[in-house]
């Protein structure tokens, strides 16, 4: 499930994944909000969550995630992945290269310190 966080700064998108990630996560919860972010042309400043373990994705969910990525290539500019799994953290690592714009792994302790990343308020790690 999505969750929209409503505790970020203006001008940065939060989001919490929680359980099994659904095409109706995507379609009904992220794209809007992405759409809503990016509406003025503003460049996407991403706060994602995993406060536990990951559930996993359904199929549509995996075409939904890709799809969204690349609709919205040139707008994103910051991602901050917040989560304990050591996997999720090395995986964003290895492949941050290929996404757009910056993206840094965190953990969940460090969640103040990604928002503050991904707003433009720091920019160390």
């Amino acid at each position: 499930m999505l969750t929209i966080l409503t505790d970020v700064p203006a001008g940065v998108l939060g989001v919490e994944a929680t359980g099994k990630l659904t095409t109706s996560d995507y379609k009904d919860v992220l794209a809007p909000a992405i759409a809503d972010a990016t509406r003025d042309g503003a460049k996407l400043h991403v706060v994602i969550v995993f406060p536990g373990e990951f559930g996993g994705m359904e199929a549509g969910a995996m075409w939904q995630d890709l799809s969204m990525g690349i609709h919205a290539w040139s707008s994103w500019e910051r991602i901050a992945l917040v989560t304990d799994l050591g996997w999720m953290r090395d995986a964003l690592r290895l492949f941050a290269w290929a996404t757009p714009g910056e993206a840094r792994a965190f953990e969940l302790a460090e969640r103040d310190q990604a928002i503050a990343w991904v707003a433009g308020e720091a920019d160390s790690h």
